[in-house]
């Protein structure tokens, strides 16, 4: 089953997390999911957007099938940060098995990840994607990665990059919109613990080695 429509709303909360206010929180997010993923100290962590029922009811609508609008119900934003200006963002979006009710597999990972992509296009000219899989512990991942302009800013550049698995309580998917190269690298290099595993960075530089058709 392509699930490219579980994780809909990962592209338009980051690009709303640009106009939000900071919020206390730890560098280090621990999930209920059964990860934790940790960002350099001057990332600063921000609230959820206030829009996001409003963002979820208009993609509930827009849904063709019963299972669309379960996953667009189920979808969690588990963390949003940014750093520097122009800003970069980080997102981390999750699907708990325990609320979506359908096996979720490995095989659903390239669809999640497009599904996150679709939503950019309305907000920016996207090009050269690049595609990679890896593992860490015993975990795959899929990751994808894009350069972006924003529509009508022609100055805005981005890396956009996504990496999603399969836990064992459901899906994650971690995303970054980095406007320079230390960003992109701050993302990558952030320490990860899946199910208890031995933590390792989200990104390792092998990532893109094995490219799978997209």
């Amino acid at each position: 089953m392509n699930r490219c429509y579980a994780l809909p709303l990962l592209a338009l909360c980051a690009v709303s997390v640009l106009a939000q206010a900071p919020a206390p929180a730890s560098q280090t997010h621990t999930s209920d999911l059964g990860f934790s993923y940790s960002l350099p100290s001057d990332w600063t962590v921000v609230q959820t957007p206030s829009s996001l029922a409003d963002v979820k009811q208009s993609q509930s609508e827009a849904a063709t099938s019963e299972a669309e609008k379960k996953g667009i119900e189920c979808v969690q934003i588990a963390l949003t940060a940014r750093h520097g200006n122009p800003a970069s963002i980080v997102a981390v979006v999750q699907l708990p098995q325990s609320c979506f009710g359908q096996p979720i597999t490995d095989k659903d990972l390239p669809g999640f990840a497009e599904g996150a992509m679709t939503n950019f296009k309305r907000a920016f000219v996207l090009s050269d994607p690049v595609y990679g899989s890896y593992f860490l512990g015993s975990h795959s991942l899929w990751i994808e990665r894009v350069n972006g302009v924003a529509i009508g800013h022609a100055e805005s550049h981005y890396t956009v990059e996504i990496t999603c698995s399969v836990l064992r309580k459901g899906a994650v998917c971690w995303m970054v919109m980095a406007t320079d190269h230390a960003d992109l690298a701050d993302f990558e290099q952030g320490r990860v613990t899946l199910d208890g595993e031995t933590p390792a960075a989200l990104v390792p530089a092998s990532a893109f080695d094995v490219k799978p058709t997209p």
